[in-house]
């Protein structure tokens, strides 16, 4: 017998289908229509950076893919955090991205002792732009002519190796903690506020290493004031050429660059995923895009989504290892 109770039963399941068509077809109308209005990128670094030029080039490109203007916003702040944290409570609509690196997707969720986003479950990946790896810089007159000869000084004079950051959790601080552990040497961190004087204090012998950009570290070598002994990345570099790896030198799978990408909010509507992916790997695949790029020492590195995805997840392993290995922490 059809009582009342099936009847009520029967609208509220016929309620939900319209609620869930009506629903279904605002996102498909949503998806269809996008972009139908400028797009914000935000930068969690200051004009002028690295990760700032990176993003205005990508802006540029996306803005030409997408057909809408892509607004460049900065902000700074915690290392990354607060960019990320806006971008990660925006609508997840398509309209609010970030151009986001190394630091705040990779490090900082072990860095920070308090985080108000998760680089995984908060953010979707969309595309990956390029990375760099870093230069292990000694001053142009040091001693040392390879990375063995330098470990081996270490080795002899605990504690009086030095070796200059932009700051403790970076990755040049990173980088020089994983040498000092691998090779189970006692070196002294000595971290700066900038990168700039860092470089500073090795080119005037106050600190002995360090390890840097490539565009910023080739000028003062080519002028005589820095030598390179070795690259953080296994895979050799154009930005850097005849400069050996690590991983040839003694540290077998010796492997932290930095790199930056494109993320979105956490659950975008499938098909705005779609165009702005296909949108972000015309950008990135573009001859004129690379060679831009190739000028600031950045290499391009072309993924698919899901492998930018899985590389997002791999990253944030090991750096999260590299930290807890240094035990560098902020409050």
């Amino acid at each position: 017998m059809f009582t009342y109770t099936h009847r009520l039963l029967a609208r509220a399941a016929i309620t939900l289908a319209c609620g869930l068509a009506a629903v279904l077809s605002a996102t498909q109308a949503l998806a269809q229509d996008y972009p139908n209005k400028p797009l914000k990128l935000i930068v969690p670094a200051g004009a002028g950076t690295s990760t700032d030029i990176v993003a205005r080039l990508m802006g540029e490109g996306l803005a030409r893919e997408l057909g809408q203007p892509v607004v460049v916003e900065n902000k700074t702040g915690a290392s990354g955090n607060i960019a990320h944290e806006l971008v990660a409570k925006s609508p997840a609509d398509g309209y609010t991205l970030i151009l986001t690196n190394t630091g705040p997707f990779s490090i900082n969720k072990a860095l920070y002792k308090k985080i108000n986003f998760d680089p995984i479950k908060d953010f979707t990946p969309l595309t990956m732009i390029g990375y760099t790896p870093t230069l292990l810089l000694v001053r142009a007159n040091a001693p040392w002519h390879s990375v063995a000869e330098l470990v081996q000084y270490a080795k002899d004079n605990p504690d009086k190796v030095t070796y200059a950051s932009a700051g403790n959790g970076t990755t040049g601080h990173l980088a020089g903690e994983l040498v000092k552990a691998t090779s189970n040497t006692k070196m002294v961190h000595v971290p700066y506020k900038e990168g700039a004087q860092a470089v500073t204090s090795v080119i005037g012998g106050q600190t002995d290493f360090m390890f840097y950009h490539p565009a910023v570290a080739m000028p003062q070598i080519q002028a005589g004031k820095l030598r390179a002994l070795g690259l953080s990345s296994v895979a050799k570099s154009p930005a850097a050429p005849g400069v050996k790896p690590l991983d040839e030198q003694g540290f077998p799978g010796f492997d932290l660059t930095g790199w930056w990408a494109v993320a979105g909010p956490a659950s975008l509507p499938p098909a705005v995923m779609q165009k702005l992916v296909q949108a972000g790997d015309k950008v990135v695949k573009s001859g004129d895009f690379q060679t831009r790029l190739a000028a600031v020492g950045i290499d391009p590195l072309v993924m698919t989504q899901p492998e930018f995805a899985r590389f997002a997840a791999s990253e944030l392993e090991k750096w999260g290892g590299v930290v807890r290995l240094s035990g560098a922490q902020v409050d």
